[in-house]
């Protein structure tokens, strides 16, 4: 009996753009297609018309919308991406008279990140955004939201269907809210308690597909998801990273960023990109190979400053700097480390210059041991790092560098 494969057909996609001046529209129709790629959409066109500010009903010029609309029926295209959020009236009027599915930047992102999700707070979060977006959307979606008629026999019980949708979205709303505020106490006790115990944070971030996720397993095993796309971490991940004095911090990888991400989208996300705003350091990744890597720095600067970051030790790292060879220079901000996180250069650099950053909880010191104080040394063996040691006619003599308040501890033994 012959085997056939089920193959679900990519659908091709029109992007479109209208460049007012207010950004690099090449660019960022750019970027469109790599999200429209990561999405799983074939991208067969794009179209950026120069205006000095969108159509109020069509987004886009008459004359405009007449050659995409020809480009749709030639090229059977199943599906246009606006550069740009739509208002339900545009999108609505665009649909009808192209007779293909419009969606903008905020709805193809949003589509992105469900289907990244893996976190129940991740998934919450996704959720909480895309009603929000969804709900003043609501009006005009069929003759199934339409108001009931007047009259005898037409009489209903005193809410239209709209109104029945969007009390339900209000509720969900609601109760999603209550989950994360939830979940964000549950987070916020476990950062005090981190806190408490004088464990230090180191936070990955910056630009999606900068190679983040494979920097974070490069340095500690982590076993993220690290593909050449964007968005492919969502969900933020915490592993124990040793530093070359001994001692160990926490690294956490938060989302990646994007050049005009809308600002529903980091409300939404903003209690797990808190993480970084409650770090002792942060490594702000970037891909040195990219043309545009300047400008993703200060992407990922504002933010920061945005969720109150401002004055936290910041080191630049620049990553893919296999691709660009030996000699760089572009302007960063903070500290700056060249590294290749998929052929492990530069890591010993980096984990100095996190060194460097943190406060000082360890210094090197000398103890004289007497023999009987065997527990003693085995602490520091444990608990620090041992440069040299040798048994002589008094005692255990032991250089090593150790929490200060070990030597607090052990301050009878110092030399």
């Amino acid at each position: 009996m012959p085997m056939y494969e089920n193959k679900t057909e990519q659908e091709k996609a029109l992007l479109v753009s209208v460049d007012t001046g207010e950004f690099d529209a090449e660019a960022s129709i750019d970027e469109l297609e790599e999200l429209a790629y990561t999405a799983g959409a074939e991208v067969i066109g794009k179209v950026i018309q120069k205006k000095e500010a969108p159509e109020k009903a069509t987004f886009v010029g008459a004359g405009k919308l007449l050659e995409i609309i020809a480009f749709c029926r030639t090229n059977d295209v199943d599906l246009m991406i606006f550069d740009s959020e739509l208002s339900p009236s545009q999108q609505r009027n665009l649909e009808k008279l192209t007779q293909v599915r419009v969606i903008d930047r905020t709805m193809l992102i949003l589509d992105i990140f469900a289907m990244r999700a893996r976190t129940s707070e991740g998934k919450l979060q996704v959720e909480l955004a895309q009603l929000k977006y969804q709900l003043p959307r609501l009006a005009g979606q069929g003759t199934s939201l339409s108001r009931l008629g007047g009259g005898i026999g037409t009489r209903g019980p005193g809410e239209t269907k709209l109104e029945s949708d969007k009390r339900h979205i209000r509720r969900r709303i609601q109760k999603l809210q209550e989950e994360l505020e939830h979940l964000e106490k549950r987070r916020n006790q476990m950062r005090k308690r981190r806190e408490k115990d004088g464990v230090q944070t180191v936070a990955i971030v910056g630009y999606t597909n900068a190679g983040k996720s494979t920097l974070m397993n490069a340095l500690t095993d982590a076993g993220v998801l690290a593909e050449n796309k964007l968005f492919a971490t969502l969900d933020p991940t915490s592993r124990g990273l040793i530093l070359p004095d001994g001692r160990q911090v926490m690294l956490v990888d938060t989302v990646g960023l994007i050049r005009r991400l809308p600002h529903k989208l980091v409300e939404a996300f903003k209690s797990t990109l808190e993480e970084a705003a409650s770090a002792t350091v942060i490594l702000n990744v970037c891909d040195a190979s990219d043309e545009h890597s300047a400008e993703h720095l200060e992407v990922t600067k504002n933010l920061l400053e945005e969720l109150g970051c401002a004055g936290k030790p910041v080191i630049s790292v620049m990553n893919k700097c296999d691709l660009v060879g030996d000699i760089y220079s572009m302007p960063t901000f903070g500290k700056t480390v060249m590294i290749s996180a998929l052929e492990g250069r530069g890591f010993e650099e980096l984990l100095n210059a996190i060194l460097r950053e943190l406060p000082p909880t360890r210094r090197k010191a000398e103890f004289l041991l007497p023999f009987s104080a065997g527990a003693v040394a085995a602490r520091i063996r444990k608990e620090g790092v041992v440069e040299f040691e040798e048994y002589r006619e008094d005692g255990l003599y032991m250089k090593a560098t150790v929490e200060i308040s070990l030597i607090n501890e052990i301050k009878d033994y110092l030399l």
